[in-house]
């Protein structure tokens, strides 16, 4: 199961080789590890760009999940793009006193989960029922045995 990561901008700097290695450890939990995942880490201004075009919202979010066509040929299972804002991450980070890894973490979860079609904007209910899964996932990675996030 490849898990491709690309760093722009603001991405440049944070380490791909650990968040690839997270990727992979959630796809293994949510038994997806056959399936091919693209992360994008960048900045605040090609984010705000992107949520702009497509969600009409002129500012930058914290992460972006973009899934893959259905009509894929067959054999091949590939979720979709995570893109995650690393100066927002940093910014939301420091804002809720925790670090930067961990952040990075709790993003590319909540992507993950969207591109398995995870939607907490749809309802109160599926709200709830993603927030648990997300923090069933963190917990589980930082098990000891299990990828450590810290």
């Amino acid at each position: 199961m490849p898990v491709e990561v690309l760093r722009r901008d603001g991405g440049k700097k944070y380490p791909a080789a650990r968040l690839k290695r997270v990727a992979t450890g959630i796809l293994e939990l949510l038994k997806h590890d056959r399936a091919e995942l693209s992360v994008a880490l960048i900045g605040n201004s090609e984010m705000r760009k992107l949520n702009a075009r497509y969600r009409k919202k002129n500012y930058p979010t914290d992460v972006l999940s973009f899934p893959a066509a259905k009509d894929m040929p067959a054999g091949v299972r590939l979720l979709g793009d995570v893109i995650i804002s690393v100066d927002k991450a940093k910014q939301q980070a420091k804002e809720r006193s925790r670090k930067l890894d961990d952040e990075m973490v709790t993003l590319l979860i909540h992507g993950v989960l969207h591109l398995l079609g995870y939607d907490h904007e749809r309802s109160v209910k599926d709200a709830r029922i993603m927030g648990r899964l997300e923090k069933k996932i963190y917990k589980k990675l930082c098990d000891p045995g299990r990828l450590q996030v810290y």
